[in-house]
């Protein structure tokens, strides 16, 4: 009777976890959204200028105005939960955030996983040495070392060209944050960093451009996008509305214009 009455308990618990899972990837989350009035944004909290903490410890940034703008024409609230960026596609497929909204590059790995919204911004993936480097394309870095941060489309787009990474000296070094890779470089730890360029263009333009050289090489061009669970098509749709209607009125520019200046 023990046995049996174990083996019901267990049989419950993963018919509950099972439904719990289902709930998660298999029904569009928009109803449940609106119920609770606010949806949670994923984001690497030091990826400057998109989504970072000022020197007040508040997050900031052209997603999080973005964000905050869509929030309120879907009679929302945003939510911010920084994330291991590592993780973030499994943050989302897990219900830990619906949005995945911080310089998210759209590329075919992620598009497996996750749905995308329409592209709101282009980007590249740069060269970065310092300014006083002997670098002066991808060629010339045969035999040295580079960084880039982990699970990050930067490593994404380096490890699609097997005969550049075959001719440096050792494995692509990995950081968790963008941060750390420029501190590495700056203490000349490594010869050069692959990042995105428009978080490359705000941190230099903070310390320094100057100090660092952008090589004309890079390993190409992209599109953001935020990133959405697939069964969430609902959600999806009015995101774009959103965002289309900010477009238009002129309050993506206003906000763009306040990031992007310098660049």
């Amino acid at each position: 009777m023990l046995k049996r009455l174990l083996l019901l308990g267990m049989l419950g618990l993963v018919l509950t976890m099972t439904a719990c899972q289902n709930d998660s990837q298999g029904t569009d989350g928009w109803d449940a959204i609106v119920e609770k009035g606010y949806f949670v944004m994923g984001l690497d909290d030091t990826f400057a200028p998109m989504g970072f903490r000022n020197s007040s410890g508040e997050l900031v940034g052209f997603d999080v105005e973005l964000a905050q703008e869509v929030a309120a024409r879907l009679n929302l609230e945003v939510r911010f939960q920084p994330i291991d960026w590592s993780l973030k596609e499994t943050e989302l497929n897990s219900g830990n955030i619906d949005v995945i909204w911080n310089g998210y590059s759209i590329t075919p790995s992620r598009q497996e996983k996750v749905a995308f919204t329409e592209p709101y911004l282009s980007n590249k993936q740069i060269i970065v040495v310092l300014s006083d480097s002997d670098v002066i394309d991808k060629t010339s870095l045969a035999g040295k070392s580079v960084a880039v941060q982990k699970e990050s489309s930067a490593y994404e787009a380096v490890m699609a060209e097997s005969d550049f990474v075959d001719s440096l000296k050792e494995d692509l070094i990995q950081f968790d944050t963008n941060n750390e890779a420029f501190m590495d470089l700056e203490a000349k730890r490594v010869d050069a960093i692959v990042v995105d360029e428009v978080l490359a263009r705000y941190y230099m333009s903070l310390r320094g451009e100057e100090n660092y050289l952008v090589l004309k090489d890079h390993f190409g061009e992209e599109d953001f996008g935020i990133g959405i669970r697939k069964n969430d098509e609902i959600f999806l749709q009015k995101i774009n509305d959103a965002m289309n209607e900010i477009k238009k009125d002129g309050t993506y520019d206003a906000i763009k214009s306040k990031w992007f200046s310098q660049n």
